[in-house]
């Protein structure tokens, strides 16, 4: 039981993040920021845990993508 909980707690923390831009003409670091997330073109959507790493990671490059719960 305490095991379901802690899947759907988790499962409850997962953010979609949709690159929305290219990162063409961007700092080098903001495009590797990007191929780290697992994003490869413009309208690719990806799942990734809401940690703060991942808070940090979208931070720097949040003119460049877009972010659903």
């Amino acid at each position: 039981m305490a095991k379901k909980a802690a899947q759907q707690k988790t499962a409850a923390k997962r953010l979609t993040v949709t690159l929305i831009k290219s990162t063409i003409g961007f700092n080098n670091t903001q495009a590797k920021t990007v191929q780290g997330m697992g994003l490869r073109k413009i309208r690719h959507s990806v799942e990734l845990p809401d940690t703060p790493a991942t808070r940090g990671m979208i931070h720097k490059v949040r003119h460049l993508i877009e972010v659903t719960e």
